[in-house]
């Protein structure tokens, strides 16, 4: 009989967290769980779900527009901020109960507190002031947003996390960064009829996406009205009487209702005492693991965006699944991190896999590269000035396709079927030979023909 309370205990109750507690309590393991705000961590309760939630609603606008070139003649329009955050508030809700439901009917043993390390093996529970043991300890906490930072009037800013619990919609709203995160609220805030800026430090947004999807997306995001303003940053924000007044190091002062930070985010380590338990973090915070999952304490593991590896929710799925078979399963299983499509909800929508053309040609000494920038069908009749862009980056020696990326609608859609055959090695005569869907969009990625580059040693 294990001296231990629990076989296993997970802290935090997101999606790796979760997954890990399901299948290891499948294999009989006595779980435990705790999670401090809310579980289904910060994709379901204040990340990718309700922020696609939003991404949907600020598109209506542009359809109803579109709606003329079809026939449809649309009366006023009237769009209440308020009812949709109540709607999106009670869809989260229901989400967070199956979440509680399917880790009950697992067996888990859940606690709504906060769980830290007194040693290797004990942990205390903050709110019930007390301790509880367990042979194995999964850190799953995820990330959190990065606030301002030391920038003065900071305090006056807010994160993804408070953006979604608004009172009121802003009319004026300045949004900081240039990742997936920013670009999405950007357009939110834009479709719903803000008078949106986005500012970003460097040359252009979206770093690390292949140049062309970053350059289309933001063409496509000016022609919508969103004003992007790069190479500076928030010098400081005051308060006004009619809002805040952002000033930029370029000079340029900005008079808005709201300044969103969405300038990345952090493993959230912070005050978990990590240091109690052995588990060496990295010089970001995260927690350092091997491929298997485990941290530098024997028994301690971690998986998710507390570890910084790639932080993805259905990575974090992968990883935590890996995590119980391994330990609870004994089987050999480790989540694999080559070719993992995904989709990045802006608008235009961003669907990409494997490499962008930068990094293949660090790679690759010969490669190919097809691409197509076309007028979407839908915009040949409502006017709209909607672009799709498609790229396919080829290893001319092998044939294979090592990189593929779409910028327009259902983009999401796309990547998902794409990234199998891609991740099963398909090559461009694989491409060649599937026969076309017409008519739509994707069609294209099999019907073409001719190199716009050819990249040769």
């Amino acid at each position: 009989m294990s001296t231990f309370d629990f076989d296993l205990f997970v802290i935090g109750g997101g999606s790796g967290g979760v997954r890990a507690a399901r299948i290891a309590a499948g294999y009989g393991a006595r779980v435990g769980i705790a999670e401090e705000y809310r579980y289904g961590g910060t994709c379901v309760i204040r990340g990718c779900v309700p922020k696609k939630l939003l991404v949907y609603a600020s598109r209506f606008a542009h359809e109803f527009d579109e709606a003329a070139g079809f026939g449809w003649s649309l009366g006023d329009r009237v769009f209440d901020w308020s009812a949709l955050i109540a709607n999106k508030d009670r869809e989260i809700a229901r989400l967070e109960g199956v979440y509680r439901a399917n880790l009950d009917r697992a067996g888990v043993t859940l606690f709504d507190d906060r769980a830290v390390f007194e040693d290797p093996h004990t942990l205390r529970l903050v709110n019930a002031g007390r301790t509880i043991t367990a042979e194995t300890i999964l850190v799953a906490t995820g990330g959190t947003p990065n606030g301002h930072m030391g920038l003065p009037g900071g305090d006056l800013t807010i994160t993804s996390n408070e953006v979604f619990h608004l009172d009121e919609m802003p009319q004026r709203v300045v949004v900081a960064g240039g990742g997936y995160i920013a670009v999405e609220f950007a357009g939110i805030f834009n479709g719903l009829g803000a008078e949106t800026t986005q500012v970003y430090r460097g040359p252009e947004i979206l770093r690390g996406f292949d140049d062309d999807v970053r350059h289309h997306v933001h063409a496509q995001m000016a022609e919508r009205g969103v004003d992007i303003v790069t190479n500076t940053v928030f010098e400081k924000v005051e308060r006004t009487a009619g809002g805040l007044a952002v000033t930029l190091a370029n000079g340029r002062t900005l008079e808005v209702d709201q300044a969103l930070m969405a300038i990345g985010r952090s493993p959230n380590t912070d005050g978990l005492g990590l240091e109690n338990a052995g588990v060496d973090v990295d010089d970001k915070g995260a927690v350092i693991v091997t491929p298997y999952s485990r941290s530098t304490a024997e028994n301690i593991y971690a998986v998710g965006d507390v570890t910084n590896r790639v932080n993805l929710t259905p990575v974090a799925i992968r990883e935590g699944h890996a995590f119980a078979d391994n330990v609870f399963g004994g089987l050999d299983r480790k989540a694999d991190h080559d070719l993992i499509p995904t989709a990045v909800f802006s608008t235009p929508e961003i669907g990409t896999i494997g490499l962008s053309e930068a990094a293949a040609r660090g790679e690759y000494p010969s490669l190919d590269m097809y691409k197509t920038d076309f007028r979407a069908m839908k915009a040949t009749l409502s006017g709209a000035s909607d672009r799709v862009f498609m790229k396919l980056i080829v290893d001319a020696e092998t044939d294979r396709v090592v990189g593929a990326h779409i910028v327009g609608e259902a983009a999401g859609e796309m990547i998902q079927t794409l990234g199998v055959a891609i991740k099963m090695g398909a090559t461009k005569a694989d491409f060649d030979s599937t026969m076309a869907v017409h008519p739509t969009a994707g069609e294209e990625l099999v019907t073409m023909r001719e190199p716009a580059e050819r990249v040769r040693p």
